[in-house]
């Protein structure tokens, strides 16, 4: 794997790389598109005001912004941050049981944890520790439930969504990269034709994000149900992934642990203004990657730059696209999020799966994640993990006790 030299990169004579700049932009597109109706519902569950909902969004994206900017200019990497999408899950999913306080609580918590775990130094040892094929099934089964949500809105209003279905599985064969925008477009086009666009919600809603803080308090119920499985998917799925897809493309030269150190941090100083947990990015962080971006490695740092200075500008705007978002019917937005995860429900399946002495224990997992229950106040990620992990060692036990009885009648 060539690994790229940290001192700037020499002049080209394309001085300014528009190969770079569009990919940083079509980065910035794609996510905000992909995960905006999954911020609109993560803020409902949560019980954020219009006000905190853009304080918490505003925050993230400055903060993505300011770190994306300092760490591709220092290190002349595409280094593009991101937010925890099946954290996201899991608030949707199990925020409505706490109160506010409670929730910012267990997102302070989470980003304080990963801090730790990047100060330290322990995500090395945190990533030989979990077995791969659980971690996917625990992503997979937080995020299957939307897929099917999504998938069951289309007959609520078949006018809305069957467009958007089609546009997007079009886009999946002609334009893999812009099947959710484009989705997303046909969505909005479709509504505006029917007339089923709301924008009295758009007032309700800042013009300009401004910070909105809430007062942590911590629960044990919602320290286990949010902090601990957004905590784990934020190591397995996402950083996991985003120090993948670097060191995929041949930029090792950015250390994994400061990565996740500076999120972690950033993280928890946000978190009592509402903010999402940060990490590195990985679907969005490819797109900036590739050789299509610009021939030479060392000047594709420019689509980072682009990518950071692209979530500045959505930090400020936050208010507005929070409103506008929130004037899209529902059945449409469900579809929407429905759609944009396919790919990592797909993903985490196939890696959920892929070894044999895993398969059964990552099928428990997923099942009991995806099903959703509550027991003991606790939400179904930790059973399930709990319950395929618990599997997998007994059954490890099992054959091992085995294998010593044979030896020693044999």
């Amino acid at each position: 794997m060539t690994h790229f030299s940290t001192e700037p990169p020499p002049a080209s004579p394309n001085t300014l790389p528009t190969g770079a700049l569009l990919a940083g932009m079509v980065a910035v597109l794609v996510s905000f598109a992909s995960n905006i109706p999954l911020f609109v519902q993560a803020f409902a569950a949560a019980h954020y005001p219009a006000a905190q909902g853009a304080s918490a969004l505003g925050s993230m994206y400055l903060l993505l912004g300011v770190m994306g900017l300092a760490l591709c200019w220092r290190y002349r990497v595409p280094v593009v941050l991101g937010w925890n999408t099946p954290g996201l899950a899991v608030l949707i999913a199990e925020a409505g049981k706490f109160t506010i306080h409670e929730v910012v609580g267990a997102l302070l918590v989470t980003g304080a944890v990963l801090f730790v775990v990047g100060l330290s130094r322990a995500f090395d040892w945190l990533a030989r520790t979990m077995p791969l094929p659980l971690a996917s099934a625990l992503l997979a089964g937080v995020l299957l439930p939307f897929v099917l949500r999504g998938l069951a809105a289309i007959p609520q209003a078949p006018a809305l969504t069957l467009p958007t279905l089609l546009v997007f599985l079009l886009g999946r064969i002609l334009a893999p990269r812009w099947a959710v925008p484009l989705a997303l477009l046909a969505g909005v086009l479709a509504s505006a034709l029917t007339g089923q666009l709301h924008f009295a919600s758009l007032g309700q809603h800042p013009v300009l994000a401004r910070p909105v803080f809430v007062r942590p308090e911590f629960s044990g119920e919602a320290l286990l149900t949010l902090a601990l499985p957004c905590t784990i998917l934020a190591l397995t799925s996402q950083n996991l992934a985003g120090m993948a897809v670097l060191h995929t493309h041949g930029y090792r030269q950015v250390p994994p642990a400061l990565l996740v150190t500076l999120t972690g941090a950033a993280s928890t100083l946000a978190a009592p203004l509402g903010s999402l947990t940060m990490n590195m990015g990985a679907i969005t962080a490819a797109i900036c990657m590739g050789p299509d971006v610009h021939p030479d490695p060392r000047r594709r740092y420019v689509a980072g730059l682009a990518c950071a200075a692209g979530y500045l500008v959505l930090g400020l705007c936050a208010g507005t696209l929070l409103g506008l978002a929130g004037s899209f019917p529902a059945p449409l937005m469900q579809l929407l999020a429905g759609l944009a995860l396919l790919g990592s429900v797909l993903g985490g399946l196939q890696s959920a799966l892929a070894e044999a002495k895993w398969r059964e224990s990552a099928l428990l997992t997923l099942a009991c994640t995806a099903a959703g229950f509550s027991f003991l106040n606790i939400g179904g990620a930790l059973w399930g993990l709990l319950l395929g992990w618990g599997s997998a060692a007994l059954a490890q036990w099992w054959r091992q006790w085995l294998e010593r009885r044979r030896d020693q009648v044999g």
